[in-house]
């Protein structure tokens, strides 16, 4: 782990980010008028993987980063699944990854689903956004940890708001959570951008055209691709110091965001985005 700790000390003082991800990260810090104070990292080796007699590493980075934007700070956090092999004691093969994870069997009843509060839906921002930041890199164990994560945290985080399930057992209808079953408009990232655009009872989306229209609590769907189809979905948890979002994500998870994600290895100059107000009935 000192090993670890001291690569990745070097890396972020030598050229090898130049033209990657950290790149891209400085170049949106520099446009926003925002100057990094500090950057703390911290690597955990979660998985070894060992086959034709090699060895490889899977860990997680976590990075701070203090930000000072026109005089407001605050702190972004992301946590970044690597992987590398050693030879002759120098890590080499070193690249990004996608997490896998097993599911965990929920313990949440079908009795706990609140349909008969669909007509007195009041959307609480602040238990959302205080859900947000209490699982952002953690899981609850009440619900089921999907391989992507990403609207399931979302959904998770609109329920802590107050938003009334419903639809069950029809997994198209709705959007709800049970035992062992789930309305795709739950897990599914692109389910659950046209499920806010058209439901008519309980959670609802009011669509804006802009993303510094969004407050804490709302919600941001994104098209990496621009062919439609939704792959990612993030809730705003603050606003900068110019009014603009910041978010928090699950799969590679992340927290105080900058919206735009332009700092994603999926994004793509053809991206679209959706900016959803989540309001009462």
């Amino acid at each position: 782990m000192e090993k670890l700790k001291t690569y990745w000390t070097d890396f972020f003082r030598s050229e090898r980010l130049a033209d990657n991800w950290w790149t891209i990260k400085k170049k949106i810090y520099e446009e926003r008028n925002a100057e990094i104070v500090s950057i703390q990292g911290n690597g955990h080796i979660y998985q070894t993987l060992r086959y034709d007699n090699k060895t490889l590493y899977n860990y997680l980075l976590h990075l701070a980063f203090l930000i000072n934007q026109d005089g407001q700070f605050y702190q972004e956090e992301a946590v970044i699944p690597y992987q590398f092999r050693l030879k002759n004691g120098e890590m080499i093969d070193h690249k990004q990854i996608s997490i896998q994870t097993e599911s965990k069997k929920p313990s949440i009843q079908p009795e706990d689903v609140r349909e008969d509060n669909l007509l007195r839906f009041s959307y609480d921002r602040h238990a959302a956004v205080q859900y947000a930041e209490r699982w952002w890199n953690s899981y609850n164990p009440q619900f089921r940890k999907f391989d992507v994560d990403c609207t399931n945290y979302v959904s998770q985080c609109l329920y802590a708001g107050g938003a009334p399930m419903w639809g069950a057992p029809n997994r198209e209808q709705g959007w709800w959570y049970e035992e062992n079953n789930w309305s795709f408009s739950w897990a599914v990232a692109h389910s659950l951008r046209w499920y806010l655009s058209g439901s008519e009872q309980g959670l609802k989306g009011k669509e804006v055209e802009k993303a510094s229209d969004l407050v804490p609590g709302d919600i941001i769907c994104y098209d990496f691709q621009g062919d439609g189809r939704y792959d990612h979905n993030t809730i705003v948890v603050a606003k900068d110091a110019q009014g603009m979002p910041l978010v928090n994500a699950h799969t590679d998870n992340s927290r105080n965001r900058y919206w735009s994600y332009e700092d994603s290895t999926a994004w793509t100059s053809d991206i679209q985005y959706k900016f959803f107000s989540i309001g009462d009935v």
